[in-house]
C-alpha cells in the first residue's frame, strides 16, 4: 500500500480526532466559566427534567470523572462529573440536558438507542480483540487476523454510526428542553450549550471516520495479501 493511501485511511482520521478533542476541551472550558443567569446546577437541572418528563426511576449521580458524563441504561443512573454536577455554568447545563436526552430516549424507547443497546456487548468482543489485531494484523500482517480485524472494525463502524442519530438526537432535545423550561436564556447562554453539544458531537462523528478509516485499511491490506 502506498504512503497517500495510508496517511489517508489511518491518519486523517486521528487528526479528526485530535481536533475534536480540541474543540470540546475548549468549548467546555470557555463555558463552564459562563454562569447561568437562572443559577441552577447540572444536577438540578438533570432532576427537573427528568421530572418534567415523568421519569421518576433514573438516579442522578455525581462521579469524579471530567468529561465523563453518561447514561447508563442498564442501571438508569445518569452520571455527571464533579464540575457538571455541582456547577450552575451554560456547560454543565448543555451537558446534564444532554444525558437527560438520553435518558428520555430510553424512556419513550427511541429505536436507535434500543439498536445501540442490542449490540453492545458484540462490540465489548470487538474491542477486546483489537490489541491482538493490531499487533498481529497491522505490523506482522497475518492473514488470519487481518479477516479478524475487519469483522471486528465493521462491527465497531457500525456501532459508531448509530451512535450519531443517537447523540444528534439527545444534543437536539436538549438545546429545545433547555430553553422550554427556562433553565437557560435565548442569546449568549443558548449559543454556549450550542457550542458546548455541537463539539462534543464532533467527536462520535471522528470516532465513526476512525473506525470506517481502519476497516477501509484492513480490506486493502487483504486484498493485497
Amino acid at each position: 500500500m502506498n504512503i497517500p493511501i495510508f496517511l489517508l485511511l489511518i491518519g486523517l482520521p486521528l487528526v479528526i480526532g485530535l481536533y475534536a478533542q480540541m474543540r470540546v476541551k475548549g468549548a467546555f472550558g470557555k463555558y463552564k466559566k459562563v454562569r447561568a443567569t437562572s443559577n441552577v446546577t447540572g444536577a438540578q437541572a438533570a432532576r427537573e427534567i427528568l421530572r418534567a418528563a415523568k421519569i421518576h426511576d433514573v438516579e442522578v449521580r455525581e462521579i469524579n470523572d471530567l468529561l465523563g458524563d453518561h447514561y447508563d441504561p442498564m442501571r438508569k443512573r445518569l452520571c455527571l462529573s464533579t464540575d457538571v454536577y455541582n456547577t450552575p455554568s451554560v456547560a454543565a447545563l448543555g451537558i446534564a440536558a444532554h444525558e437527560c436526552g438520553h435518558a428520555i430516549q430510553h424512556a419513550r424507547a427511541y429505536a436507535p438507542l434500543k439498536w445501540r443497546m442490542a449490540i453492545v456487548p458484540v462490540t465489548q468482543i470487538a474491542s477486546q480483540m483489537l490489541p491482538f489485531v493490531i499487533i498481529g494484523g497491522f505490523f506482522f500482517h497475518i492473514s488470519g487476523l487481518i479477516t479478524l480485524g475487519i469483522v471486528c472494525y465493521a462491527v465497531l463502524a457500525f456501532f459508531q454510526l448509530i451512535t450519531l442519530p443517537v447523540e444528534f438526537d439527545a444534543s437536539k432535545r436538549a438545546k429545545v428542553i433547555l430553553q422550554q423550561m427556562g433553565i437557560i436564556q435565548p442569546g449568549g447562554e443558548a449559543a454556549g450549550v450550542n457550542a458546548v453539544l455541537n463539539a462534543a458531537a464532533l467527536t462520535y462523528v471522528a470516532a465513526f471516520v476512525a473506525a470506517l478509516g481502519n476497516l477501509a485499511y484492513l480490506l486493502l491490506l487483504r486484498r493485497h495479501d
